[in-house]
């Protein structure tokens, strides 16, 4: 696998190649899951939860963040590296400006944050400065205590309406992929069709343009409940690379997730 760009993951919605992402948090496991041939790793702020014990991603802080991203980057020598903005540091683009160029400093490709159109500015900010951008919608974990809990969105009309304006919303800005969680499987389709970047999916179905996974989830080891959108593919393998190796072959022929990995 030669090194993974963004232009790299459009090409591969456009020849209509399934995109597999998974998180990591060291150097150790990246550096597996690179061997393996994933194309996208993601830092993500559920190391609150995987990796610190927290009942959300609430208390995680940019320098957790640059901590892990350092890590990871020291690991993965093709996949492209996505580290999260964590919460209530990108509030205002200039705060947003200097979040992310902590993250960028760190070894990050491209940053995450969470939001609709209410973030087109600062987007649009932060490709102007060089700072390419993956946007995330439906389920957003740091807006857990607005939604009440961790629940499927866009089920409602007028919800999966505002999820699909809003993507188009952070693409117009310059946002170069997408994350979509946890929404009904016909939402998902219609943004995946309407957006020409990459769509990621995760509890959003198998019509997405390709799927992550944190990673303790994938292996069956993460505390508490296992998500309905997750598969333990350690079970199936017995042996962690192996069980990567399956997560990777299943997205791309489209048997994970299946259906009831999926909402309606």
């Amino acid at each position: 696998m030669s090194k993974i760009s963004a232009s790299r993951l459009l090409k591969m919605k456009q020849e209509q190649q399934k995109i597999t992402c998974i998180t990591a948090y060291d150097a150790s496991f990246a550096s597996l899951f690179d061997q393996v041939g994933i194309q996208v790793l993601l830092i993500g702020d559920s190391l609150g939860m995987v990796l610190q014990g927290h009942d959300s991603t609430l208390p995680v802080t940019i320098d957790d963040i640059c901590y892990h991203t350092r890590a990871v980057k020291a690991g993965a020598e093709k996949a492209l590296v996505i580290a999260d903005l964590p919460f209530m540091t990108y509030s205002s683009p200039e705060q947003t400006y200097a979040s992310s160029a902590q993250l960028m400093r760190a070894g990050a490709h491209m940053v995450k944050l969470e939001g609709g159109q209410w973030l087109t500015e600062t987007i649009t900010g932060l490709t102007q400065r060089g700072v390419p951008v993956c946007g995330h919608l439906g389920l957003t974990p740091q807006s857990v205590n607005v939604f009440g809990g961790y629940k499927v969105q866009g089920r409602g009309e007028a919800q999966a309406e505002q999820l699909l304006q809003d993507a188009l919303a952070l693409e117009t800005a310059g946002i170069q992929l997408l994350v979509l969680e946890c929404v009904p499987v016909p939402v998902a389709e219609k943004i995946t069709q309407a957006l020409s970047i990459p769509v990621i999916g995760i509890g959003a179905g198998n019509v997405t343009d390709g799927q992550i996974l944190v990673m303790h989830d994938a292996f069956g080891i993460s505390a508490g409940f296992c998500p309905k959108f997750s598969k333990n593919f350690l079970t199936e393998t017995g042996d962690i690379r192996k069980a990567v190796a399956l997560y990777k072959s299943q997205v791309e022929s489209g048997e994970f997730p299946a259906q009831e990995h999926s909402f309606y």
